[in-house]
């Protein structure tokens, strides 16, 4: 996680993970906004540069809201066959910058450009309870 000495979510900050993650093969570096890992609610920054491989998948567990704070992506859904359903774009200068996505709906994102996400979910990280993967894009 990066470490970052003011509570304030700044410029700085968003240049920091993007830095991070530009040195990550998976091009993409979240920032926990717990203040414990008691809090089990899930919170965090996640910088994604263009080309990041995010795979089909869907949280069973919880819905999961998604803001975009910097840059634009594609919210993409899918049916369980893997086929697309739906593209919403996502960019604040839009006026469209964030979506609630379903529980139990496959979907992806797909970054245009370095974005920096709040993404909040239900409850612990748990990927074998509240994730399944489905295929790499």
């Amino acid at each position: 996680m990066a470490e970052h000495t003011s509570p304030l979510l700044d410029s700085a900050l968003f240049e920091q993970l993007f830095a991070q993650a530009a040195l990550t093969p998976r091009l993409r570096q979240h920032y926990d906004l717990r203040e414990s890992e008691t809090d089990t609610s899930q919170r965090m920054l996640n910088a994604l540069l263009p080309g990041t491989p995010l795979p089909i998948h869907r949280h069973l567990q919880s819905s999961e809201t998604i803001l975009v704070l910097k840059g634009s992506m594609d919210e993409i859904f899918y049916d369980d066959n893997g086929n697309e359903t739906a593209r919403f774009h996502l960019e604040p200068g839009t006026g469209v910058f964030g979506m609630n996505i379903p529980r139990n709906t496959w979907h992806t994102v797909m970054p245009l450009e370095p974005t920096i996400i709040i993404e909040a979910k239900d409850g612990a990280y748990n990927i074998m309870g509240t994730e399944n993967l489905a295929i790499e894009r």
